[in-house]
């Protein structure tokens, strides 16, 4: 039952040949038994799951269907989920347990869904690896020696592992994608806006989305559908009707336009990778697509401008965690200034430390001009390159990484390095864009993804060429040895 994707669950169900609760009981005993290896969740909610997936099989006998009805997912611990723990990785938060549901997850709640769990994450999503998390690094199913990818790392090692079919992420620099190359699985990014943000916490604001992470282009659409839509209580989300994903996926690929920038192709990237990014493309020829060379001259500042903006977004957005109304409180605190240096210190990591530091700088005064300002002016020209570019093509493709995942601990001494493997994917945060990332073939035995954008909204397009790129290859059927 565990190597199911979430359609062959549905149609597992519909035709009764599981239950929910059957299904429930067969991942949450894997779970028990695998995830000591990989450290991918940091709760499980097992009466909850047992109770959901009983609602979800009662809701079956009296007539009802849907895709995601009876459907065991788990959530980033960064979805607020209401009496369970909502920890962000951090032990700021260790003992926070929220008061409401995150809109994405009432709504998958609504649909149906089984929540077995809360995965683990680089701290307040902060991290290219997964190793930030206070509760300890998550290894990659096909190395237990390497990274999974961050922040998502929890959500993409357990599904990647076969412990559950799907799971929710976010994606602010590219945590949704570049864990999904990692792990061999197909991530999306949506739209800024697309989906919901009330309830998910904050790292940046102007640059978080909450997306799906499975194995499957086909189960990223279903899950995608229960999450996306207008929310009244999140003043960014967006007012666009929601269209059917599953049923665009099966659309010709004749005449689609590919565009590839030549600036994907530097010396930064694995020539080992840029031949699987070769392959794809071929493949994707063969399906009808044509290919077109173009350029995003301004994706050179794109890094510098993303570690200035996301920084000092963090810097307010965390600025709440202060030891006096939730969150982590030192022990007998001297005085009200005492309280907030030893609450934060202790609660926060090094790295979420690091961040919030060159975020306060770049908001100071007589450096706001010289650094945010510049950066968000940056940020406008990388947005600018993309119009362009969706002038003349469809969509553009291009590597996720320009490495494959490297050893924990091997960039823990110099974060820039680790920062620069978001080279590809930050540009789409920037500019609001989606992207997906979808397996693409092997190095050395761990994943690679290729990785497509397109205009805005135009999920179903992604969705669509992923689709028929794995109707025609196998590498997503591909599992971890020893899961």
């Amino acid at each position: 039952m565990h190597q199911l994707t979430l359609a062959e669950i549905a149609r597992g169900l519909a035709d009764k040949k599981f239950s929910s609760e059957e299904l429930t009981k067969v991942l949450l005993a894997r779970i028990t038994q695998l995830d000591p290896q990989l450290n991918s969740f940091i709760s499980l909610t097992e009466e909850l799951a047992l109770e959901q997936a009983k609602a979800a099989d009662a809701r079956r006998a009296n007539g009802e269907s849907g895709a995601l009805l009876g459907a065991p997912i788990a959530h980033k611990d960064l979805f607020c989920t209401q009496g369970i723990r909502t920890s962000c990785g951090s032990k700021m938060l260790d003992n926070f347990k929220a008061p409401y549901d995150a809109t994405v997850v009432a709504k998958l709640a609504a649909a149906g869904t089984v929540t077995l769990g809360k995965t683990n994450m680089d701290e307040f999503a902060m991290g290219s690896a997964n190793e930030s998390s206070w509760y300890g690094a998550v290894k990659n199913p096909w190395n237990l020696e390497h990274v999974p990818g961050g922040s998502s790392g929890g959500s993409a090692a357990a599904v990647a592992a076969r412990l559950l079919p799907a799971a929710t992420a976010t994606d602010t620099g590219g945590s949704i994608r570049q864990p999904a190359a990692f792990t061999n699985l197909t991530g999306l990014k949506p739209t800024y806006g697309r989906v919901s943000r009330w309830g998910m916490i904050a790292y940046a604001s102007s640059l978080d989305q909450g997306g799906p992470l499975a194995r499957t282009a086909e189960d990223c659409a279903i899950l995608l559908q229960g999450m996306a839509g207008f929310d009244p209580n999140d003043s960014t989300s967006i007012d666009e009707p929601v269209p059917d994903y599953a049923a665009g996926l099966n659309g010709s690929l004749q005449g689609l336009r590919i565009g590839v920038p030549k600036e994907y192709f530097g010396a930064g990237l694995d020539p080992r990778i840029a031949d699987l990014i070769q392959n794809s493309i071929k493949e994707l020829q063969k399906l009808g697509a044509v290919i077109k060379e173009i350029s995003l001259p301004n994706m050179q500042h794109a890094i510098p401008a993303y570690y200035v903006i996301a920084p000092a977004e963090a810097s307010s957005n965390l600025s709440r965690f202060d030891g006096v109304r939730f969150g982590h409180r030192c022990e007998d605190p001297k005085n009200l200034e005492d309280l907030y240096k030893r609450s934060r210190g202790e609660g926060f990591g090094p790295e979420v430390q690091r961040r919030i530091m060159v975020g306060a700088y770049a908001l100071s005064a007589g450096y706001y001009d010289a650094y945010y300002l510049k950066a968000q002016k940056i940020r406008r020209l990388v947005k600018n390159d993309f119009m362009t570019a969706f002038n003349e093509v469809d969509i553009i493709l291009g590597p996720t990484t320009p490495n494959p995942a490297w050893k924990l601990g091997a960039k823990n001494s110099d974060p820039v390095a680790a920062y620069l493997e978001d080279v590809y994917t930050i540009t789409a945060n920037l500019a609001g864009l989606p992207g997906l990332s979808m397996p693409a073939g092997f190095v050395d035995g761990l994943p690679v993804g290729v990785q497509l954008l397109a205009p805005y909204f135009q999920e179903g397009r992604l969705l669509n060429v992923a689709h028929q790129y794995q109707l025609n290859t196998d590498w997503h059927t591909r599992t971890p040895t020893g899961f």
